[in-house]
């Protein structure tokens, strides 16, 4: 058996790298493109510059996003998600909760990195990220452009991805890790305070070992604007979320939903303003999506 690694991913075609270096353009058998960056295969080699994937090796852990009717691969066999925001444009919360929700059911270490801290928008963008520390996600501030050593040692070791909305400064992060990489810099609209879309595949980098860190990986993937979560279980959603970990089993009904039942911990808290309200409601919309899902299967 031959087995190679997926480095690029551009949905249907791939870019596998074998144990010597080599590199290869590679398809499917058939129509299945179930695959990810980052994932070991098993191959047929057809000639010197072209392979044929066979079947996927087992995954230690999957990234991924799906909603009721497809499921898209992010990323496979990573150790870390780094979510990228930044104070311009504008970053979705709703994004950043259900990343770290699929981080968690993966389990996956998760990182929020905020990127263009320099800029005068930042203080509002701290103040909204600063719900997420106090329940021990990690919050890394950075500008790309300028100054990269406060991210450099959760790069330390591991094999992260990046995933963020567009214009958040993924490829620019990339690029100024490995100068060489060619990744196109997002363009920001200001009209439409959204970024335009540049990256279009997954792309695996090797960072080499340096005085501030060890042979590390990091994945670019493209741009995201919304982040199903048809595959988790909406009974395990509390469970996943920092937050509302602390009252699962405190509700008065083992089946709580945590909407209108008495008794509901969940509810408790944030009336008392121990769960952010905004939490909430990204739970309750998770489990109609969860629910619309399983119906429409």
């Amino acid at each position: 058996m031959t087995t190679a690694r997926i480095v690029t991913s551009y949905g249907k075609v791939y870019i596998i790298e074998l144990d010597d270096g080599k590199r290869l353009s590679a398809s499917t058998r058939g129509k299945k493109t179930d695959y990810a960056c980052g994932d070991q295969v098993d191959i047929d080699v057809l000639n010197q510059e072209q392979a044929v994937i066979n079947k996927v090796l087992e995954r230690k852990t999957l990234l991924y996003r799906s909603d009721q009717w497809k499921s898209k691969l992010i990323a496979a066999n990573v150790t870390q998600i780094i979510i990228v925001v930044a104070s311009v444009p504008s970053f979705s919360d709703e994004l950043i909760g259900r990343a770290l929700l699929a981080a968690a059911d993966a389990n996956i270490s998760a990182v929020i990195c905020l990127n263009k801290c320099d800029l005068p928008e930042s203080d509002a963008a701290r103040e909204r990220l600063a719900y997420y520390t106090q329940f021990g996600y990690p919050v890394v501030e950075i500008s790309a452009k300028e100054d990269l050593s406060p991210l450099m040692p959760w790069l330390d070791g591991q094999i992260s991805v990046l995933v963020g909305q567009s214009g958040m400064g993924k490829s620019t992060i990339t690029n100024a890790l490995i100068p060489d990489a060619n990744a196109r810099v997002n363009e920001i609209s200001l009209a439409l305070d959204s970024g335009k879309h540049t990256t279009t595949h997954a792309q695996l980098y090797k960072l080499n070992a340096t005085g501030s860190i060890q042979a590390a990986e990091l994945i670019d993937s493209p741009g995201l604007q919304s982040f199903g979560l048809a595959h988790l279980r909406a009974e395990s959603l509390p469970h996943l979320m920092a937050d509302m970990a602390p009252y699962v089993g405190q509700c008065r009904f083992s089946n709580c939903r945590h909407r209108q039942e008495p008794g509901c911990a969940v509810l408790a808290a944030v009336a008392a303003g121990q769960i952010a309200p905004s939490r909430l409601e990204l739970m309750h919309r998770l489990q109609d999506e969860i629910a619309q899902a399983a119906n429409n299967y």
